[in-house]
């Protein structure tokens, strides 16, 4: 069959499947693309040729912005299918580099098809091309490396089936996956061979449910049965995995309370028994008391990063000891944990038949949910609305959220001070209703992969959280869905400036230098008026219908309509600083940001001082 590398490569992705549970799905269900020169005689003639049934193509704005929704709908779709994107070379390719480490850093499937300057150098350079005098063979998709669990420079056509082969074996690997990049000389895209038609045949990957080494598994039920107050925490392997129902049978049947990561929130709905809510930093006063008092520890797939342990001092009892339930060997030893290396729901099912007639104590069981009431006595009143006339506080939106959606509403967030709000506050009704990526905490991913997320469930509502901060970042996707008729929520939080990293530098000495988005005063510091920027008519000139709001009493009724609206929405809130009643819970454990060891500010000083003392309770646990 005569084709070009191009036409070729279309055509193998869209018969490729995967298989779990006797569940089969399309791996690449679109091809996500911004054309150049360096792509549009290639991969963008072959999808042309190709026709949009066998390869949906989706236009981007912004290169990164296309990873982002890529991997909204990966996630969405439990890494059992995902999108392509296809960029020019030059910026269209270095683009990518922050979306390929948010995917790899999050463990999410996502095809990469930058071109590439000529392979056979007929004009040397090209427009765009990097020139390396030390070294030929580099272009500027080596940026890509660091950031793919698979890299590979297609070179000649018959290079494409082994490259191809090799790329979609790591997608569908539950362990390996992330970004995956197949660097395309735009010279070899257009370059015909004669392919065997075996290439093409339709090929079902099946995604592995590995099951516990028994001597492991008897380690692990050893660690279980010999704890007097064990903690779980649930992170996104457990959502990845599907094991939802076999964590709640487990905490069911044993009683062991369950904490979770970002990435893990939803694993159980916020009023199960045994679900305590948010663990680490951004958690809650219930998780991180029963954490500092464990003396087991299971993390269930979960990678243990420095939110979750609160950089290494959240785990307080000298007898604590961990058991690292992960597919990922890597993340299972962990903290020196007692490995237990498997699939999270078959590991959790084999675990709980394992320890069959243990059960906690009573005292415990009662003492964890006395303070869980207590703590959503808290979440209580941070959502409570003062005044229908007042501004409404950030917590105050949350909980004007929590009263409104169902579990059918997926709400996305990633970066400033919202995860650490929403880990706090959110109570999550189902598995994938809690979207925020904290691997990366990546400012300009929310609306991007609200649009993802909506292509994985069509008919759902779906809410992009952002701050002014983010929404600057990267609004330009707005386009892309108000031209797909995509009808995402957008919530706009306007507090002028980078509000959660002006609380951190507050914290840390930095005073709030450079974080207010502000006029310059006459000391030259950003301290004047707020800047005159119109956010909300931003959104309106990208397409969005547009709601601005001042009150509470107009916030409820803005998110209600944008609820029901059958296009892309966006309401406008300017929240104000809350009290210290009402407002959302401080953070309830640590984490290490270097303060200045020498420094003449009076807040630098002090602000070492408590540096000091939180990092003399870092332990390692060996």
């Amino acid at each position: 069959m005569r084709l070009t590398v191009a036409q070729a490569l279309v055509r193998f992705l869209a018969r490729q499947y995967t298989e779990r549970d006797g569940q089969r799905h399309r791996l690449i269900a679109a091809t996500w693309g911004i054309f150049g020169h360096g792509n549009v005689a290639g991969i963008g003639q072959a999808l042309l040729e190709t026709g949009h049934e066998e390869m949906p193509f989706l236009q981007g704005r912004n290169e990164q912005a296309m990873v982002h929704a890529a991997v909204g709908f990966a996630r969405q779709s439990g890494r059992l299918s995902a999108h392509a994107v296809t960029t020019s070379i030059g910026p269209g390719a270095t683009n990518l580099v922050t979306g390929a480490a948010l995917a790899t850093i999050n463990r999410i499937p996502v095809l990469l098809l930058p071109g590439d300057s000529f392979a056979t150098r007929p004009a040397d350079p090209v427009l765009q091309q990097l020139e390396v005098p030390y070294a030929g063979d580099i272009s500027v998709n080596d940026t890509l490396r660091p950031v793919s669990r698979f890299f590979d420079r297609v070179m000649r056509p018959e290079a494409l089936i082994p490259a191809a082969l090799q790329a979609v074996r790591v997608l569908t690997d539950p362990v390996q996956t992330g970004a995956v990049t197949l660097a395309l000389p735009q010279d070899v895209q257009a370059e015909a061979w004669e392919w065997p038609e075996e290439f093409f045949r339709e090929r079902v990957w099946g995604v592995r449910r590995p099951r516990p080494d028994e001597a492991e598994l008897a380690d692990a039920a050893e660690a279980v049965r010999g704890s007097a107050r064990p903690l779980l925490i649930a992170g996104g392997g457990i959502r990845h995995s599907g094991a939802q129902a076999a964590l709640a049978e487990f905490a069911e049947a044993t009683g062991i309370p369950v904490a979770t990561t970002q990435a893990g929130k939803g694993a159980l709905p916020y009023d199960h028994p045994a679900e305590v809510g948010g663990v680490g930093h951004t958690g809650t006063g219930t998780a991180d008391g029963l954490a500092r008092e464990a003396d087991l520890v299971i993390a269930a797939g979960t990678r243990l990063t420095d939110f979750t342990t609160a950089s290494a001092t959240l785990f307080q009892n000298p007898a604590v000891r961990f058991l690292g339930l992960n597919l990922d060997p890597f993340d299972a030893h962990k903290l020196a944990a007692r490995p237990l290396v498997s699939d999270a729901r078959e590991g959790l099912e084999e675990l709980r038949r394992a320890v069959a007639g243990y059960h906690v104590d009573t005292a415990y069981e009662s003492t964890y949910k006395e303070r869980k009431r207590l703590w959503e006595e808290r979440v209580d009143r941070a959502y409570a609305a003062s005044g229908e006339d007042d501004a409404p506080t950030q917590a105050q939106v949350l909980g004007l959220l929590d009263a409104l959606v169902d579990d059918g509403d997926i709400l996305i967030n990633a970066a400033g001070s919202l995860p650490g709000d929403l880990h706090k506050l959110w109570r999550a009704r189902a598995a994938d209703q809690y979207h925020v990526e904290y691997g990366y905490s990546c400012m300009g991913y929310e609306i991007p992969a609200a649009i993802g997320v909506a292509l994985a469930a069509p008919g759902r509502p779906v809410w992009a959280l952002v701050g002014d901060g983010t929404y600057l970042m990267n609004p330009t996707e707005i386009v892309t869905a108000v031209q797909e008729g995509i009808a995402v929520k957008l919530v706009i939080l306007d507090n002028h400036g980078y509000a959660s990293i002006g609380g951190l530098s507050g914290a840390v000495g930095g005073e709030g230098f450079g974080t207010a988005y502000r006029f310059r005063a006459v000391d030259g510091v950003y301290s004047g008026a707020p800047l005159p920027v119109d956010l909300a008519a931003n959104a309106a000139s990208l397409g969005m219908a547009v709601i601005r709001t001042r009150t509470i009493g107009d916030l409820r009724k803005a998110l209600a309509e944008a609820r029901a609206a059958d296009r892309p929405t966006c309401v406008y809130a300017q929240t104000r600083t809350p009290d210290t009643v009402s407002g959302p819970p401080p953070a309830q454990a640590w984490w290490d940001v270097p303060v200045a060891e020498t420094a003449t500010r009076a807040a630098a000083a002090l602000a070492r001082e408590e540096y000091d003392r939180q990092a003399a309770q870092r332990r390692r646990h060996l």
